[in-house]
């Protein structure tokens, strides 16, 4: 089974007006609550019609399929939890420490993870086997990653973190470690945590793996005599 649709084409009747735009809002929300109650292979489209208020017709002026508008949604989902940690690492007009924008972001990432955990959960189920539909999450996910990586190497700049860690594989690994984690936990239910000790674990986890630091190291050390090599001095034992 593949969630893929032939084009997102504009529907002839589609959400061209303000009215249509509340529509398709409207079939949205339905078809979320529907996938999360019935999951995605059991969902129908008479019953995402029904949730919605709408005519069975109605479906089609907004969306070629099933798996279009659980495309959509899941496009929704990525955008929800990918901002939080891609914006908050680096804000130049923050006066907050890196530290404190990192764990902002990991928690507000949480935040949004548990209110939408049911989805999230039919997501990853239906990604496992949907290659398509995992390879265009990817695509989508890569440019808020594209923005951590940014912000990995801003941070190499002024001397706050690790120079030598690669920020791409840094900015993957790490955001797949708060993402798993949060799968793990909010989704599967693994792991026995409270809200507070999960974000305080991932921030300290996601800063001591950049080595980030608040201040830039300092300089080495100009006074010479410091790394003067003793001399031999004749008669000295």
């Amino acid at each position: 089974m593949s969630t893929a649709a032939p084009t997102d084409r504009e529907k002839p009747n589609g959400p061209r007006s303000r009215k249509g735009a509340a529509t398709r809002a409207r079939l949205l929300d339905a078809a979320k609550t529907v996938f999360e109650k019935d999951g995605f292979l059991e969902a129908r489209i008479s019953d995402i019609a029904e949730e919605a208020g709408l005519s069975h017709g109605s479906f089609y002026h907004y969306f070629d399929s099933k798996e279009q508008i659980f495309r959509e949604i899941a496009k929704e989902m990525a955008d929800l939890l990918n901002a939080p940690l891609s914006t908050a690492i680096f804000i130049p007009s923050s006066t907050a420490p890196p530290r404190e924008r990192i764990r902002a972001g990991i928690r507000r990432f949480l935040e949004s993870y548990r209110a939408e955990a049911r989805i999230i959960g039919v997501i990853e189920q239906v990604s496992r086997y949907d290659a398509e539909l995992n390879g265009e999450r990817f695509e989508h996910q890569q440019r808020d990653r594209d923005r951590v990586v940014g912000s990995i190497r801003q941070l190499q700049a002024l001397g706050l973190t690790d120079p030598d860690i690669d920020p791409a594989i840094a900015a993957h690994s790490l955001g797949a470690m708060v993402s798993r984690f949060a799968e793990m936990w909010l989704v599967q239910g693994l792991v026995d945590s409270d809200f507070e000790q999960a974000s305080d674990q991932l921030t300290r986890l996601f800063v001591n793996a950049l080595r980030l630091r608040d201040k830039p190291e300092p300089e080495p050390s100009c006074d010479h005599d410091v790394d003067r090599p003793l001399r031999f001095r004749p008669g000295a034992e």
